[in-house]
């Protein structure tokens, strides 16, 4: 792979060669400012750049592409965006998502039975009653939409006047996930890096949603960003929804680890997830059988629209922190999935437009999204991973400010209207 190097900006006689002899690279202006943009991915222009890549501080930060080779991962595209302290690999294969990252040696993911990415051809949706699913499920970070996500099952159409005119089946969390980019571009500008890319969700009769998603670093930070913004671009309105499944696992989720976050309001799914209300927040180690446990919230936001989840490791020293912009993302879903370490120790942090219910329920209660043709819908998250106990402190305090500013309802058992 190529290194096309940040120092290389110097000039416009030096911008030109360093162009021409990466190929790939689409843009270049020399100011002030430094701007880079490598086409990985053009569909359309029959891009798909493996060799060259770009560099930054002297080459201690990157972003390139590979594919993999072999197996259910055969032709699966992984972008490593690497800002010089914390590494995230994307995989525009599968619509976009984080299949996992590192930061000062210390491993940001959890440990599926999935242990590779799975291309989209192996995942039947339909399989198990309609969760197959799970069957590419490894993430970091996987979205669910974008025309529903949620629990299988019937959903029923009906017209203006309540006459039923279509019973679709909807699969486990939608097609997103299981769709690829057909344009993914990587970008330098200044001391951040970004990987742009564009996933379509259409068919026939079917609607034509399209997500454009970007990620964005700054140099030798444990931070980064994702502004996702949805369109539908069919010529009738859309229903669309989406969920953020941001699941972690160890060294951050262990026996006595604990979920920080600020919520107004909070209820269990069912009975199984009423059985743990008392200790909703808190996490035990890993569990045969343990049967996953889900919690509904109302979160609270602070001056600038933006509500916080944070899960600590029991000594307070590591932290994953999910930060999300309330005015699109709403809701907050809780997932514990403590069982055995080789089925999945996991909890998901799950900010979404509408909670994880068959469709049919979130259009009754009025959560559903209508987008009009051509209307989008930006959604945004900020995310930490800290590895120090200063750091997480920090982190700790403000949210727990936020929740002390902020008068909390806890229902001992599901909340008519949000459990379906």
């Amino acid at each position: 792979m190529v290194p096309v190097a940040a120092s290389s900006l110097v000039s416009p006689a030096t911008a030109k060669y360093t162009a021409r002899q990466t190929r790939r690279l689409i843009e270049l202006v020399p100011s002030h400012r430094f701007l880079m943009k490598l086409q990985l991915i053009d569909v359309d222009k029959g891009i798909h750049e493996t060799q060259n890549r770009i560099t930054a501080a002297a080459g201690t930060a990157s972003i390139g592409m590979t594919r993999l080779h072999g197996g259910m991962s055969d032709g699966v595209d992984v972008v490593t965006i690497n800002n010089g302290r914390l590494q995230l690999k994307l995989l525009p294969t599968r619509g976009m998502g984080v299949w996992k990252g590192e930061i000062d040696s210390v491993p940001v993911q959890w440990n599926s039975p999935v242990q590779r990415p799975v291309h989209p051809t192996w995942v039947d949706p339909m399989r198990l009653g309609g969760i197959g699913w799970v069957d590419g499920f490894n993430e970091l970070i996987v979205r669910c939409g974008l025309g529903w996500h949620g629990a299988p099952g019937k959903d029923r159409i009906t017209d203006a006047a309540g006459n039923v005119v279509a019973e679709p089946f909807l699969t486990l969390h939608g097609r997103i996930a299981n769709l690829a980019a057909h344009s993914v571009t990587a970008e330098l500008q200044e001391d951040w890096l970004s990987v742009t890319g564009v996933v379509d969700e259409g068919c026939l009769f079917g609607g034509w949603l399209r997500l454009e998603s970007t990620l964005r670093t700054r140099l030798n930070s444990g931070e980064f960003e994702i502004i996702d913004t949805v369109t539908n671009l069919a010529g009738t309105p859309a229903e669309s929804e989406i969920l953020y499944h941001c699941n972690i696992g160890e060294p951050f989720l262990n026996a006595g680890s604990v979920l920080h976050t600020a919520v107004r309001e909070l209820a269990p799914r069912n009975a199984r997830a009423a059985e743990g209300i008392n200790m909703w927040n808190l996490y035990e180690g890993p569990q045969t059988g343990f049967a996953e446990q889900v919690y509904f919230a109302d979160p609270a936001s602070d001056a600038a629209g933006w509500g916080s989840s944070v899960l600590a490791d029991p000594e307070s020293e590591r932290a994953f922190a999910v930060h999300f912009h309330t005015s699109t993302l709403p809701w907050f879903t809780l997932w514990k999935n403590t069982g055995a370490r080789q089925d999945g120790y996991v909890t998901g942090l799950e900010p979404g437009s509408t909670f994880p219910n068959p469709r049919q329920i979130e259009r009754e209660q009025g959560r559903l999204q209508m987008l009009q043709p051509g209307q989008s819908t930006t959604y945004r998250l900020r995310f930490e991973v800290s590895t120090t106990k200063a750091r997480t402190r920090q982190i700790l305090d403000a949210v727990t400010a936020l929740q002390v500013a902020t008068p909390r309802t806890v229902h001992e058992q599901p909340k008519t209207g949000w459990a379906s």
